[in-house]
C-alpha cells in the first residue's frame, strides 16, 4: 500500500494540474497503464504469456499506452498524457523517470536478444522522442521532444535532435 501511495504522490508532486490523488488514481491514463503493466509483468514472469498479453492489450485499449509485459519499469515512473507511448519487451526504465506522450522505446532488430533501450534513473524523455536499440541512457539525462537517440548517453547529458 505504501508503494502505491508513493507512486501516486510522484504524480501529485510532478503535476501542478493534479488537484487530488483520487483524481490521479481514477482519471489519469499513466497510473492505469502502469498498474495493468505490473499485473501483466507478473504473469509474464511465470511464462503465462497469453494472460500477460491480455492485460497489456487491455491497458493499450483503455489508455493508448502500449507497454510490453516483458518490459521492466522502475518505481515512481510518471507517464504524462501518455497517448502513443510504446515500450518494447526488453526495455528497462529506471526509478523516478518522466515519459511524455508519443515516446518510443523501441528495437532495431527482430532477434530474440536484448534489443530495446535501458533508461537510467531520473530521466526525462520529451514528447515524441524515439530511443532505439539496445543502448544505455545514463542517470539524470534529459531528452528533448522529437529527439532520435540510437547511441549511448552518459549521465547528466541533455540530448537535443539526433544522436
Amino acid at each position: 500500500m505504501n508503494s502505491l501511495i508513493e507512486f501516486l504522490m510522484a504524480y501529485k508532486n510532478y503535476d501542478p494540474a493534479a488537484k487530488s490523488v483520487l483524481e490521479i488514481a481514477l482519471l489519469y491514463p499513466g497510473p492505469k497503464a502502469i498498474l495493468l503493466h505490473r499485473i501483466a509483468h507478473f504473469f509474464y514472469a511465470f511464462n503465462l504469456f497469453f494472460i500477460a498479453r491480455f492485460f497489456s492489450e487491455m491497458a493499450r485499449w483503455i489508455t493508448g499506452i502500449e507497454i510490453h509485459p516483458g518490459a521492466k519499469l522502475g518505481k515512481r515512473l510518471v507517464i504524462d498524457h501518455g497517448m502513443g507511448i510504446v515500450i518494447g519487451e526488453t526495455a528497462e526504465v529506471g526509478n523516478d523517470c518522466i515519459i511524455f506522450h508519443g515516446v518510443t522505446l523501441g528495437g532495431i532488430k527482430f532477434d530474440p536478444v536484448k534489443r530495446h533501450p535501458t533508461i537510467g534513473n531520473h530521466v526525462l524523455i520529451g514528447a515524441g522522442a524515439k530511443i532505439l536499440g539496445p543502448i544505455h541512457i545514463g542517470n539524470n539525462v534529459k531528452i528533448s521532444a522529437n529527439a532520435l537517440v540510437k547511441k549511448d548517453v552518459s549521465d547528466n547529458e541533455v540530448i537535443v535532435g539526433n544522436r
